[in-house]
């Protein structure tokens, strides 16, 4: 038997929160998944983060990338190399220091990137549409809250967080 949401009325317990918010999860993967289309041909989920890193840092040293994916640099070189063959990225002599070789995206894998985020983008403004004004104000409320509970950055410092997610102990406080 199919489990129900919880009624509005039981806001104070914590696990119809939850289960709130785990609905909500899935729906926002499959906008996810579905934006991703285009592109899942050529490039993996994890892939599509570093173009998004790239997009959002520019060019970037791989253990730079590594550590910002949280994968081990020989993991970050096979990403990079799969990029570089399907022509999302390429690597170019950083001018800083001659010595280092940096990562940036090419034409095509920024326009991947914009498509993408595009299309997350509309289907998600498609479903806000669907809500009453009153139930939009409450969802950024909602959602601001929950952001900060978990320590997430506010959109406008996502350039600081290009993945949406900061490490294990700035979430903690330390």
């Amino acid at each position: 038997m199919a489990e129900r949401e919880a009624p509005a009325g039981d806001v104070d317990d914590v696990d119809a929160v939850t289960r709130a918010v785990l609905t909500a999860s899935r729906l926002l993967v499959a906008v996810s998944a579905r934006s991703l289309a285009e592109v899942e041909e050529r490039v993996t989920l994890p892939q599509f983060r570093m173009l998004v890193v790239l997009s959002t840092r520019g060019s970037a040293k791989l253990v730079v990338l590594a550590e910002l994916l949280q994968v081990a640099p020989s993991t970050a070189m096979r990403m990079v190399d799969r990029l570089i063959v399907a022509g999302l990225a390429d690597r170019q002599t950083n001018p800083a220091n001659r010595r280092e070789t940096v990562l940036r995206l090419t034409d095509e894998g920024r326009r991947a990137v914009e498509n993408v985020t595009r299309r997350r983008r509309a289907e998600i403004s498609a479903i806000v549409e669907r809500l009453a004004p009153d139930q939009r104000t409450a969802l950024i409320k909602a959602l601001a809250a929950l952001n900060e509970a978990g320590g997430e950055p506010p959109a406008e410092e996502a350039e600081l967080h290009p993945l949406g997610w900061v490490d294990a102990p700035a979430r903690r406080g330390a």
